[in-house]
Formats: structure tokens, sequence, C-alpha cells
């Protein structure tokens, strides 16, 4: 579904991305994981569309998508939720989620009820603004809003960042049945090692804005891992 091949980003003369390769599959985890400040938001804009690459291909579906504006790969089935979840603190949640009917055509524009299945919070409060939510419930409307988009893939930015444990363990159970359905493939980019293993089937580990390991999660080496993490 989604194949990164050799991709470098600059800004200006800072180079944030060296020669990063990731692949996303239907139904699989792709876990990209790094210490703060290693390239793994960059990679997330480069692949959305927000920052374009210096040098390298981004292959949706077997389409080069490297050219395309945010908006045209939303169109495509990309749906992100950014680091910081960066929703819209005036409007209600059900006025938050209907913003994610932008790429949809007409028919489509309706939020499907998967997503109160998923978060049932976000039912009971679809008239409070979004500033009023807590962390945790903001985080799961970021979500929600990005899967009313209907994505057939969805990359999301540090999800468990400043969430508290049992709204992580939330998140972690809707991942996991999204992966399920075989309908979308998913990049999840963590710094929280639990979290990630638990739920990935692939990985990369970055730092210094390249890959320094990769592969099957199963295979995935606790202690080096863990250790270049507390670096």
């Amino acid at each position: 579904m989604l194949s990164v091949e050799n991709l470098d980003l600059h800004y200006g003369a800072a180079q944030a991305l060296r020669s990063v390769s990731v692949t996303a599959e239907l139904g699989k985890v792709t876990c990209v994981i790094g210490r703060n400040g290693v390239g793994k938001t960059s990679l997330c804009r480069a692949i959305t569309g927000q920052q374009k690459g210096s040098r390298g291909k981004i292959l949706f579906d077997g389409v080069d998508i490297g050219s395309l504006p945010p908006s045209e790969r939303a169109r495509a089935g990309i749906g992100f939720v950014p680091q910081g979840r960066e929703i819209f603190p005036l409007l209600t949640v059900e006025e938050n989620l209907k913003t994610g009917f932008a790429p949809l055509k007409v028919g489509d524009r309706f939020i499907p009820a998967e997503i109160y299945d998923l978060f049932p919070v976000l039912k009971s409060m679809l008239g409070r603004r979004g500033g009023d939510l807590s962390g945790g419930q903001q985080q799961q409307l970021a979500i929600g809003r990005a899967l009313v988009m209907r994505p057939r893939l969805l990359i999301l930015d540090e999800p468990t960042e400043g969430i508290q444990p049992s709204i992580i363990k939330d998140i972690g159970r809707a991942i996991t049945h999204l992966a399920g359905l075989g309908t979308m493939a998913i990049v999840l980019v963590e710094q929280y090692f639990d979290f990630a293993r638990e739920l990935a089937d692939s990985f990369i580990l970055m730092e210094r804005g390249e890959v320094v390991m990769a592969g099957d999660a199963k295979r995935m080496a606790e202690d080096d891992v863990r250790q270049r993490l507390a670096l």
C-alpha cells in the first residue's frame, strides 16, 4: 500500500531525512520508533505532502505521489493524526469530526457508527467544544476525525504522548481492531517502546534522520532498541 524509497528531506540547508525507506501493508501495523528529533515527524510530513522530499520516491498503491499536494493525498486515502492532535478547540466534537468530510464525495459525508463503537466517549460529548476535552479525549477525537475520511493508510504521530494510561489502552485496542479489518495500512510513529512492540508487525528504528534498524517486530531486539531509545 505504501512504499517510501530512499527518501531525503531538507529544511533549507539542514537535512532531516537521509535515504529513509519504509513500507506499510494492508492489515499490518508498521512502527517508526526513535527518540525526539530523529526525523519521525518529518517522515510523516513527507508522506502526507506537508513537506516535499528532496530525493527518493513515495509510492501509494503503486502510484508515485511525491508531487501531489496534501489535499490530493487525502482524497487518495491517506489519513493523518498529527502529533499534538491539532483539533479545533472552538468547534464542537461533532463539528471536528465533520471536518474529515473534506476529501469525501457528498454521498459519503456521514460519521461512521464504528467511530463511536471505538470511542464511545465521543458520542456522549458531541455538543461539547473540542477545547474542553481532556488530552486523552482530544486524541480519540483526532483519531476519529481521521477515520471519518475512510483512509486506506492511517498515519498516527505519537498518539500516546501526554495521554493517561487507560486511554492509551483504548487507543491500542482501536489500532488492533482497525488493523484486523484488513482494509487499511497503519503507520504508527512512537517512542514508547512497550506500546510499539505490542502493536507492531514490522518496525524501523531511526537515529539522526536515518534508519538504523528494521525488520519483523517479532525479531526486535528489546535490549538493543531500548538502549538506543535511551541514548
